[in-house]
């Protein structure tokens, strides 16, 4: 049974069974010693306390006989029951608010939300795989290995621009599955996308520095850019991508998704992406290509990346593991131009260091043994069954309603809602829930004016349940 080592803190060398006895009651009023949990052993408190045994047991006796311990013989002395203590304000025990104030920015935000208990039965949420279907097997086999000794190292930290082995393997797998011209020296292993904006944000931005963003778009990002202090503006985007003649001119950087736009699906022109590299270089701005669900493309030719036609080194590529393998790892990764990598490199270090060294490795020789390509194959045939079945029932028992806008790639297909406004979709989501049937509207993704629709994910719902996911949501659109 575990003991708990519990902290006791003299005032001073007088009632120091009194003392014990306070803080002992106070940590069961307050819920950090819980029902049923054992106290040290008497002389064992005592010594490490370096105290004498009778105080500690004059203060176990007056638990006892207040009721909060329970002694049983043979065995030790243990908390009998929570008894919550009611503040003289009436409010319950606990930590008082204090002075200090985050800056307004963080009182502007609400609470992230908490998806880990929600499951709908109809999940149509964006940006959500398929975690049933991970080779989790295989997985665990991998990470086993890195855990033993020797894969686990000496004990000491890692280069902050993560395992070299994963380095490699990242850019031959972006060299080869979306031709990225990179070297490892160029890859630096991020925890996630949001933390390589975070990096490149930290690196490239003054104070006040002006950072576009797509209206609508990711929201993390943009703000996670303005908590760092950038101004961040909102740019539309039409059928060929972010409308370049709208960016500000004094913008410093550019978020952009050009392969798969989020949310709206389509993709950035090759005229509009040259015109965005012939405005960076103009005005001296760096560009963040996220591409973001670009593995999974089900039609036409692969979207050659921004970073493919870039000549001047002035994109910055970032990539998760996210969306192909699952959330959870919190993997994701980032293709430096040279005259950037010392300072990612140091940012990544003040940050937090390195990311975990055994998923690394692990994920290196999933890459290596071709085990993500695979994984890769699967799950384009089994998600693109899913956008044919959903683009299928909307052209067939939404016409008037719905309308799709052209998408080929990614894990999920947004829809323009005809037959209200922006808020009568958010409404008819709403009415949605209890149905068991959730997803986003667009203009959940918009900074500004949104024009009304939907976002229909397709990565965690299996095929059986589409249909009746969707006869259920055309009950509530009207």
């Amino acid at each position: 049974m575990l003991l708990v080592e519990f902290h006791v803190t003299f005032s001073d060398a007088r009632g120091r069974s009194t003392q014990v006895y306070q803080q002992i009651r106070a940590a069961i009023l307050d819920g950090r010693l819980r029902a049923g949990e054992p106290l040290p052993p008497s002389r064992e408190l005592a010594e490490r306390l370096q105290i004498a045994r009778n105080t500690v047991l004059v203060a176990y006796d007056r638990l006892a006989g207040e009721g909060f311990v329970t002694g049983k013989v043979g065995a030790g002395t243990f908390v009998s029951a929570p008894f919550p203590l009611p503040r003289q304000d009436g409010c319950s025990a606990g930590p008082p608010v204090g002075p200090l104030r985050p800056r307004a920015f963080w009182d502007a935000r609400s609470e992230p939300p908490d998806l880990s208990a929600d499951r709908p039965r109809f999940n149509f949420r964006a940006g959500v795989p398929d975690a049933r279907l991970f080779p989790y097997e295989t997985w665990r086999r991998l990470i086993s290995r890195e855990l033993r000794p020797p894969a686990i190292g000496t004990g000491h930290y890692g280069d902050p621009a993560g395992h070299a082995g994963l380095r490699a393997a990242i850019a031959r797998h972006i060299g080869i599955s979306r031709g990225v011209h990179a070297d490892a020296a160029d890859v630096l292993v991020t925890n996630g996308i949001q933390q390589a904006i975070d990096l490149i944000g930290r690196v490239l931005l003054d104070q006040g520095a002006c950072v576009a963003v797509e209206d609508p778009g990711y929201p993390p990002p943009q703000d996670l850019l303005e908590s760092l202090g950038a101004r961040v503006v909102p740019v539309p985007v039409d059928e060929e991508g972010l409308v370049v003649d709208g960016l500000p001119s004094d913008a410093r950087l550019v978020y952009v998704s050009p392969s798969h736009q989020f949310p709206l699906g389509m993709a950035m022109s090759l005229r509009r992406r040259m015109e965005l590299l012939a405005w960076a270089a103009r005005q001296g701005a760096a560009i963040i290509e996220d591409d973001y669900d670009s593995e999974f493309r089900f039609a036409g030719h692969p979207i050659e990346p921004l970073h493919s036609l870039d000549r001047d080194g002035r994109v910055i590529y970032v990539g998760s593991f996210s969306k192909i393998m699952l959330p959870t790892l919190r993997l994701g990764f980032l293709v430096t131009p040279p005259s950037l990598r010392k300072a990612l490199r140091l940012a990544k270090f003040l940050s937090d260091w390195h990311t975990s060294l055994p998923p690394q490795a692990a994920l290196a020789r999933f890459i290596d043994e071709g085990k993500l390509a695979r994984h890769v194959r699967r799950m384009r045939v089994i998600y693109q069954e899913r956008h044919k079945r959903i683009r299928h029932v909307l052209e067939r028992d939404f016409e008037g309603l719905l309308t799709p806008i052209p998408s080929s790639a990614g894990l999920h297909l947004s829809a323009i809602y005809r037959a209200g406004t922006a808020q009568d979709a958010i409404n008819a989501l709403q009415r949605a829930q209890p149905a068991g049937v959730s997803l986003f509207a667009v203009s959940d993704f918009a900074v500004g004016q949104a024009e009304p629709g939907l976002v229909i994910g397709y990565g965690a719902i299996p095929l059986e349940r589409i249909d009746e996911g969707l006869h259920r949501l055309r009950a509530c659109l009207g």
